[in-house]
């Protein structure tokens, strides 16, 4: 690591390099630990710094994106852990995690069911190709509580897909990184 951070001048880029403490070896999100039979288990690692906030269920977002927020850790879940000690403590991690950022019961059961059936989908490959062949038009949609919904519903009958997008971000009211152009002096 002294030999590739030499390489920037700038001193801009650092590299640093984990080594194995106590057996365990943290790479990104997933712990490594090397058992004495030589067997590896993974399982996830967090920071000291982590704090468990995920985007807060009462947040004016569409559903999908807070039931994503469920099924994305979920999956890492079920990608990373090895042993059914941690998946059952990571379960209950999650739980946990999800109900400090105000999520109902209801959404995590309902996350773990579409996530069941998006598996179930995948490995019928009859059904894949049906999909593939059966192609949806595809639209995106400012997010308004309770309209957007409404209309994504009436598109669905019409086989037309919608993605929904926030319009009010806080980005939009404070970061203008350039002075506006008159128009007059526009192309």
């Amino acid at each position: 690591t002294d030999h590739i951070n030499q390489v920037d001048t700038t001193n801009h880029i650092k590299f640093t390099v984990e080594l194995e403490k106590d057996n365990v070896l943290p790479v990104l999100d997933l712990k490594a630990t090397r058992h004495p039979d030589g067997k590896i288990t993974t399982s996830v690692y967090r920071k000291k710094t982590h704090t468990d906030q995920y985007l807060n269920f009462k947040s004016h977002q569409p559903l999908h994106h807070k039931l994503g927020v469920i099924r994305s850790l979920l999956d890492r879940k079920d990608s990373i852990i090895t042993t059914k000690e941690d998946i059952a403590h990571e379960d209950s991690h999650i739980t946990e995690a999800l109900k400090k950022n105000n999520y109902p019961n209801w959404s995590i059961k309902l996350a773990k069911q579409q996530k069941e059936e998006h598996g179930k989908k995948k490995t019928d490959k009859k059904k894949k190709n049906e999909q593939d062949t059966n192609r949806k038009i595809m639209i995106t949609i400012p997010y308004v509580q309770g309209t957007s919904e409404r209309i994504a519903k009436v598109y669905k009958e019409h086989n037309i897909a919608t993605a929904m997008k926030p319009i009010n971000k806080i980005r939009n009211a404070v970061v203008h990184p350039k002075d506006k152009i008159p128009k007059e002096k526009q192309n």
